[in-house]
């Protein structure tokens, strides 16, 4: 009997040992920078020299040396310093498809090991140890502009006697699908059913609304000295249009575009002169705001239109679409600067920091991407910005995008998702602040200039002051 025990005991601590091994070989993955000579050539010796080694090099491929393997093989380079989405070799050890995911008729690598290899190129391609990050070293500092100083001419605009409207007859509170601050006063505008609602953000009281007959307001923007409102958006598979409001007074000033469905994305420019609106139609179409007259068409997007950014200097606008397209034009010619490729699906937010330097784009993919439009180099890449916490006893993927996302004056960018957050990152992409909705979907967010704390609307219809 003794010796039984003593047999178990040896067998128990053989299957401890085997799978603390194997547990400790799957889960082997460096904290700091990973380089190819320690870490990434023993994975590709499993995996991947079979056919893309010195002896053999299927699609012309050699990865059997550092050199070899930054060279590419014949279908070009295979990694991408900092930029491990758009490297081919990245792209084929993740490739959903079975059959045409790397290596083929195996099973796919662990995913300790691709994480190995993702933070390998993100962190700039190692050799050694020792090496230097091929990675281009970017200042992200931001000085912030005079308007954080509230230095305009004359008082801020704010909402006074506007002409008392009806309100629609709801049987349940309409979504918060958009909302923004004023740059200049404490004040927010809020979409509503068929109208603009405007609240102070120190009382949090209502102080006004304006109709918009239209429909459905989609997008809501205010000049960047406060004067002016845009709304954007219609009735859906009928009409659209884009107004642009005197926010003292809540005169119409004008009215732009004459769509056959909602406008899902529009933007004022920088000089009130110019007014970039898109939708289902795929085309972002730019108008003149004095003379209501189409400027240019703008048509490479392969899916709706979901946001559109012109930059604060004028110079730049973004757009982006359904599909996860994200284009930088010049406003003026309308010409093509930059194709900035990252998102996997729907761009829901667009959005630039004060020094048209860095523009935020966010999206259904659940990625936050702080892009360098001097280059379209993506400076801080965020892929799993709002995690959704799985609810016990659901399978499948749980919901994870980004819904979205605003620059407030000095730089810090907030963001709401479908995992019930509103999160608030400082200039350099780190998080500062997260808050919780205990139902409802915060669908609208934005950092007021009164204050620190962020706001949001939600799926409920509910405004929400936030506090530390």
């Amino acid at each position: 009997m003794i010796d039984y025990f003593i047999s178990l005991a040896a067998l128990n601590l053989i299957l401890f040992s085997l799978v603390a091994n194997a547990q400790e070989e799957a889960e082997k993955v460096t904290t700091s920078s990973p380089n190819f000579t320690d870490d990434i050539k023993p994975i590709l010796r499993t995996h991947c020299l079979k056919c893309h080694g010195d002896d053999k090099q299927e699609a012309g491929l050699n990865l059997q040396s550092y050199g070899s393997l930054l060279r590419g093989g014949s279908s070009g380079k295979v990694v991408e310093a900092g930029r491990s989405s758009q490297s081919l070799l990245f792209q084929a050890i993740t490739d959903p498809d079975d059959d045409a995911r790397m290596p083929p008729n195996s099973p796919a690598i662990a995913k300790p090991k691709i994480e190995q290899i993702r933070k390998w190129i993100d962190s700039g391609l190692l050799e050694t140890a020792n090496s230097k990050s091929m990675v281009k070293t970017r200042n992200l500092t931001f000085k912030p502009s005079v308007r954080t100083d509230g230095e305009f001419d004359g008082p801020p605009a704010m909402p006074t006697n506007l002409p008392a409207i009806d309100a629609p007859n709801l049987t349940r509170p309409f979504p918060v699908l958009a909302m923004d601050a004023s740059p200049t006063a404490p004040l927010i505008a809020v979409a509503d059913q068929d109208q603009i609602r405007f609240l102070h953000t120190k009382t949090k009281q209502e102080i006004g609304r304006v109709a918009f007959p239209e429909g459905i307001p989609q997008v809501i923007r205010f000049s960047r000295d406060g004067v002016v409102l845009m709304v954007a958006g219609g009735r859906p598979v009928e009409s659209g249009r884009v107004v642009l409001f005197d926010v003292d007074s809540g005169k119409r000033l004008a009215e732009v575009g004459d769509e056959n469905d909602a406008v899902l994305a529009a933007d004022l420019s920088p000089n009130q002169r110019l007014v970039a609106l898109g939708g289902s139609g795929r085309v972002v179409k730019v108008y003149s705001t004095t003379e209501g007259t189409l400027l240019y068409k703008l048509i490479k997007h392969t899916d709706w239109v979901t946001a559109i950014a012109f930059s604060p200097d004028g110079k730049k606008l973004a757009t982006a679409d359904r599909a996860g397209g994200l284009h930088l034009w010049d406003s003026e010619s309308g010409g093509i600067l930059l194709n900035l490729e990252e998102h996997k699906a729907a761009v829901r937010a667009l959005d630039w920091r004060d020094d048209s330097r860095l523009l935020a784009s966010a999206g259904e993919d659940g990625r936050i991407v702080w892009w360098d439009t001097n280059d379209g180099f993506p400076a801080v890449n965020k892929p799993n910005a709002h995690p959704p916490q799985r609810p016990q006893g659901t399978y499948g993927t749980i919901p994870n995008g980004v819904l979205a996302a605003r620059f407030d004056a000095i730089g810090r960018l907030v963001t709401s998702g479908r995992d019930r957050m509103v999160r608030v990152w400082d200039v350099n992409g780190g998080k500062l602040e997260k808050f919780k909705l205990e139902s409802g979907v915060p669908l609208s967010v934005v950092l007021p200039n009164s204050g620190n704390d962020p706001v949001s609307g939600d799926s409920a219809g509910n405004i929400i002051f936030w506090k530390k």
